[in-house]
């Protein structure tokens, strides 16, 4: 006999769109799902430093994860966009004051400083400060320089020595469309600087990704090397006014994607949606269309903080705070995803190495 109460828990959580009792599902390969260490440990450490990088590494993420944007001079670095002053302390700096400007990116007036207007050794005189300073700790402000790749990759090639399984790199070429315009592509320095660090082969610890579809077939033209086409749940990418994000997320979409591409990176809402409470939904056929059409899939971002967590999931009312990312995180791990980015690698590798 079954007692009613003890099925409260069950109901409350199919209330909330979220099954207790759903199977999970493989991923494509049968292998466990990797953690993507998004931006580093950016929970803990400002985002886009070596000190992030190296505190992600140190918590178990499987691949780390730089956005490359170029300096005026053709060096690829670590940012999050190429407009900097949410992220360094540039406007404390009045040499560079003359800077501040207004351009357009990807059809978007953007206004500040970017990194094409800065040499690399000018760029190495700011410092790197937290993007979400009203959610997490901003002590670490001021501390770390703005990486180059080069250096990215220096500090994977130290700690990958005498590994067995590497330490992978995950880079984002970012307004690829836009670099190219102005002169300063991205394939020519990724793929030089990847092949001189030994990234070569479909087998390489690497995916490259992007939002725009140019990018990455020009890769592919060039390189074999594992690439993600990114996904958003609106929009579509700056390089193609005519195809959206929605339609290269149907099953002739997909089909279409692997033709140039290795997988998707979806927003993690385009898996399982949420409903106008903020609780999960039911999961979108997504994982499984990919899956059909031979492409992994890779969902961002899984975030600890209320702000960012399904209403089910939240520790409270302060969005600083933090909540169950580890029941995010398996509601999601029973789509059959391949891997997920996380600003909180700690959790999420906690949260896979829990799993039988």
């Amino acid at each position: 006999m079954i007692r009613r109460w003890a099925l409260l828990p069950a109901l409350l959580l199919a209330a909330c769109g979220a099954d207790p009792m759903a199977a999970q599902q493989p991923t494509l390969d049968g292998k466990p799902p990797i953690v993507i260490a998004h931006r580093g440990a950016s929970g803990e450490r400002p985002e886009h430093t070596l000190e992030a990088y190296r505190l992600a590494i140190d918590l178990g993420a499987d691949f780390i994860e730089p956005d490359l944007v170029l300096t005026k001079d053709g060096i690829l670095v670590a940012r999050h966009e190429n407009e900097i002053s949410e992220t360094t302390d540039v406007a404390d700096h009045p040499e560079f004051a003359g800077r501040k400007t207004i351009k357009t990116i990807d059809g978007q007036q953007v206004a500040g400083w970017f990194t094409e207007d800065f040499t690399l050794a000018e760029l190495k005189t700011l410092r790197a400060r937290e993007r979400l300073p009203k959610l997490r700790n901003t002590d670490y402000d001021g501390r770390f320089e703005v990486p180059t790749f080069a250096e990215i990759l220096d500090l994977l090639a130290l700690v990958n020595k005498g590994r067995e399984v590497p330490v992978g790199v995950y880079p984002e070429t970012k307004h690829p469309s836009y670099f190219a315009a102005i002169g300063l592509p991205h394939e020519g320095p990724l793929l030089a600087i990847l092949g001189e660090y030994g990234y070569k082969g479909r087998a390489a610890p690497v995916f490259i990704q992007s939002f725009e579809v140019g990018n990455l077939k020009a890769i592919r033209a060039k390189s074999d090397l594992p690439l993600i086409q990114l996904m958003d749940g609106e929009g579509g990418p700056a390089d193609d006014g005519k195809t959206g994000y929605a339609a290269m997320a149907t099953p002739a979409g997909l089909k279409a994607i692997a033709a140039y591409a290795d997988g998707i990176g979806p927003n993690k809402a385009m898996v399982i949606p949420r409903g106008a409470l903020g609780t999960l939904g039911d999961p979108t056929s997504l994982v499984r269309d990919a899956h059909a059409a031979g492409l992994k899939v890779h969902p961002w971002t899984f975030r600890r903080e209320n702000y960012f967590l399904p209403l089910g999931d939240k520790g409270g009312i302060n969005p600083a705070g933090h909540g169950d990312l580890a029941a995010e995180i398996d509601a999601f791990l029973k789509t059959g995803i391949d891997g997920l980015f996380s600003d909180n690698p700690r959790e999420a590798v906690a949260t896979l190495k829990d799993k039988p």
